[in-house]
């Protein structure tokens, strides 16, 4: 297919390679599945992805991408502001709301710390977290507890370590997952019972 395809098609075959878990192998069988399905999935797919782009920003309170900023959970006046969840990236807070088991408020952080790839706190969303905890936010006073749901990896812990450093010289209560959660696993790649149990059976960090 890639020796005959039109330039159009190679771009769209290049683009979905790009994406997880998309090889070449597999990012060509999805083009070839969108092309031979044009109305019922290339054209809907085409209108929902610009409708996306020109839609979605990032919360500037959580950091979460939403069609609305604030995004629809920190303008929820029913959670608790004085609970705030922070994950890595927008997949382990949906992963998180799945559960239905948090009724808090989330950060979300947009990635991990980590020296090999040259990633410190100043490229992540640490300093917004620490004055949303310090300051309060959005009218609902100070941070009473900070859960860390941050993955089971070398990069996950160091960057909870740091936080859990941070957070406590701010005069908060530091927590994070407990058992349930297994080594190197993530967020976004766990069932709703497995969530719900580490986070029932969260512990100080």
């Amino acid at each position: 297919m890639a020796a005959s395809a039109g330039p159009e098609i190679e771009r769209l075959i290049s683009l979905l390679a790009k994406l997880p878990g998309m090889g070449p192998r597999s990012a060509r069988r999805a083009a070839l599945a969108l092309l031979k399905r044009r109305e019922q999935l290339l054209v809907p797919l085409a209108a929902s992805l610009a409708e996306t782009a020109a839609k979605v920003v990032n919360c500037s309170v959580c950091g979460a991408p939403d069609t609305r900023d604030p995004c629809s959970v920190c303008s929820d006046q029913t959670r608790d502001n004085a609970l705030i969840c922070v994950v890595e990236e927008a997949g382990a807070l949906w992963a998180m709301e799945r559960s239905g088991a948090f009724r808090g408020k989330y950060h979300v952080l947009g990635g991990l710390l980590s020296a090999l790839d040259g990633v410190g706190p100043e490229q992540l969303r640490i300093a917004e977290l620490i004055g949303r905890v310090k300051g309060g936010e959005m009218g609902g006073g100070e941070a009473r507890e900070v859960v860390l749901a941050l993955p089971a990896t070398v990069d996950g812990q160091t960057t909870a370590h740091y936080l859990a450093e941070r957070l406590s010289a701010a005069g908060v209560q530091v927590t994070s997952l407990a058992r349930g959660v297994p080594v190197g696993g993530e967020l976004d790649w766990l069932d709703d019972g497995t969530i719900i149990q580490a986070l029932r059976a969260r512990r100080r960090a």
